[in-house]
């Protein structure tokens, strides 16, 4: 065994394959929500209108729409039902999040990943302590409550609220209020929670992460054996309790990472140095 306890999380993933390899998968998931923004600003910035809406609803190309399903959820308890393309755009998306892995919204595509993500490497600089950890359910409570409360007031009612579509339309329209709401989601989650927006209040998640149960794509650990107790995969998981049951279990049980919780960020890929862990296409049952 050779906990580490000096080194920094992937110090030696960044020695053995270098530096590119020890972040690849962090760099691509900042292309992709910054391609992603670049899609919806184009427009209202530049006049390339390839993309129109937000991530609550957009139509790319007068062609394609996308809804977020848990939008359309709302509408639909709240009483409004969805034109067609609403339904079909949220139907894509919906297909679209079951195969790769609901939460990999909250990774890949989400604009509030980097704000949380920056909170916890401060966190982790400044040495600060774990703080208040709500139940991780406590997000799906919130997803309940959501729609309860759209099916009482007749709203789409966490679209209020959302930072998420509050961003784009602060990006747009200009910021405002919203970067004193991106800083509150900062500073909750540098001093009060560690990763305590994304992981454990936000619904947004907590419906992805429904969706994803049953998805194809798994973050997998095929060379288990190989493990040397590092501990960097947990130091930079987002979810680290969903590693444990692949990379710790017994033999015969699955290496596939099957938590919905995961959210498919590629880190314990990035700053494995022994190549434990892999992306995976396959059953999600051992």
């Amino acid at each position: 065994m050779s906990a580490r306890t000096h080194s920094p999380a992937g110090a030696e993933a960044r020695e053995t394959k270098g530096w590119l390899s020890a972040h690849r998968y962090l760099l691509l998931r900042r292309a992709s929500q910054l391609f992603f923004l670049a899609l919806f600003l184009s427009g209202p910035w530049f006049g390339l209108w390839i993309t129109q809406g937000t991530l609550a609803g957009s139509l790319t190309l007068n062609i394609l729409p996308l809804t977020d399903p848990f939008v359309a959820a709302q509408s639909l308890v709240a009483g409004h039902w969805p034109e067609l393309t609403a339904l079909i755009g949220a139907g894509i998306v919906l297909a679209a999040y079951a195969l790769l892995g609901g939460r990999s919204y909250c990774a890949w595509v989400c604009p509030i990943n980097p704000v949380t993500d920056g909170a916890f490497w401060l966190h982790k600089r400044l040495g600060l302590p774990k703080g208040w950890q709500p139940r991780r359910g406590t997000r799906l409570w919130l997803l309940g409550a959501a729609l309860v409360v759209s099916g009482l007031t007749g709203t789409i009612a966490w679209e209020a609220v959302n930072p998420v579509t509050m961003l784009h339309r602060g990006l747009i329209f200009g910021m405002g209020f919203v970067w004193a709401l991106v800083l509150l989601i900062f500073v909750f989650d540098l001093v009060v929670a560690r990763r305590g927006w994304c992981g454990h209040l936000c619904p947004v998640g907590a419906f992805y992460g429904l969706v994803g149960t049953k998805s194809v794509l798994r973050v997998s650990a095929p060379a288990r054996a190989a493990c040397d107790d590092c501990m960097d995969c947990y130091h930079v998981c987002p979810e680290n309790q969903v590693i444990s049951p692949a990379l710790k279990g017994k033999p015969g049980t699955s290496p596939l990472v099957l938590s919905p919780d995961c959210t498919n960020c590629g880190r314990c890929i990035d700053v494995c140095a022994m190549d434990v862990f892999k992306f995976t296409l396959g059953s999600t049952t051992p």
